[in-house]
């Protein structure tokens, strides 16, 4: 994927509209929240427990070469510029990031650009 620019962006879809992008994931209805284990409710991305857990969700894996596949779609087209990945779940505090760490990690080892934002990250847990 050599000379690749994309922008991935992590969020949550209780604190705002989803950013524009090419290409949004809805992280919300088909993958264990670790929002709902009291041990990891507080934690974040940048915490290893939380990575540990959503990336041994059954389908992460699966979906992160999916979205890698994609981006590789989007970039063998013939216009240019910049790739807008967003990947959104409930706060933006554990698969939004986790997911798009992950999905960074594997395009940078096929040779993309990557900025990565974590929108949410640092809101307040949502109490549901």
């Amino acid at each position: 994927m050599p000379e690749t620019t994309v922008e991935i962006v992590s969020f949550g879809y209780l604190h705002g509209a989803p950013p524009a992008a090419h290409l949004t994931i809805d992280l919300r209805h088909h993958f264990r929240d670790p929002h709902v284990s009291p041990e990891l409710r507080y934690m974040t991305a940048a915490d290893e427990p939380v990575r540990t857990a959503v990336l041994g969700t059954p389908g992460i894996a699966a979906l992160v070469e999916a979205t890698a596949a994609a981006v590789a779609g989007f970039a063998s087209g013939p216009s240019t510029g910049t790739i807008v990945v967003a990947d959104g779940c409930a706060g933006g505090r554990h698969r939004a990031p986790t997911f798009a760490m992950s999905l960074a990690a594997r395009l940078e080892a096929a040779g993309a650009s990557v900025t990565l934002t974590h929108r949410d990250i640092g809101e307040p847990v949502v109490q549901r």
